[in-house]
């Protein structure tokens, strides 16, 4: 709900969500392989689904920054009043 309020140079923080998956998936993927070497396959396994779900939020965070933005109501447009109140 609009409230009239938001700020104008309101930013996405899909980009820094963008950099921590990145890193995420850096030690995921280290962690896999590292608990694989020492023979600890339940932390492995766990690691390696941790890898899937970094994975898979990067790929959705990747396709909602390609899309770009969306439109926004600007200055002119008033804000809107809660449903509900009469």
């Amino acid at each position: 709900m609009r409230t009239g309020n938001e700020p104008v140079t309101a930013r996405s923080p899909l980009r820094m969500r963008f950099w921590l998956g990145v890193w995420g998936l850096i030690w995921t993927a280290g962690g896999t392989v590292a608990f694989a070497f020492a023979e600890r396959l339940g932390w492995s396994v766990v690691c390696g689904v941790l890898f899937l779900v970094v994975a898979v939020d990067l790929s959705l965070v990747v396709r909602h920054i390609r899309q770009g933005p969306h439109y926004q109501p600007g200055r002119d447009v008033p804000p809107y009043e809660p449903p509900g109140r009469d």
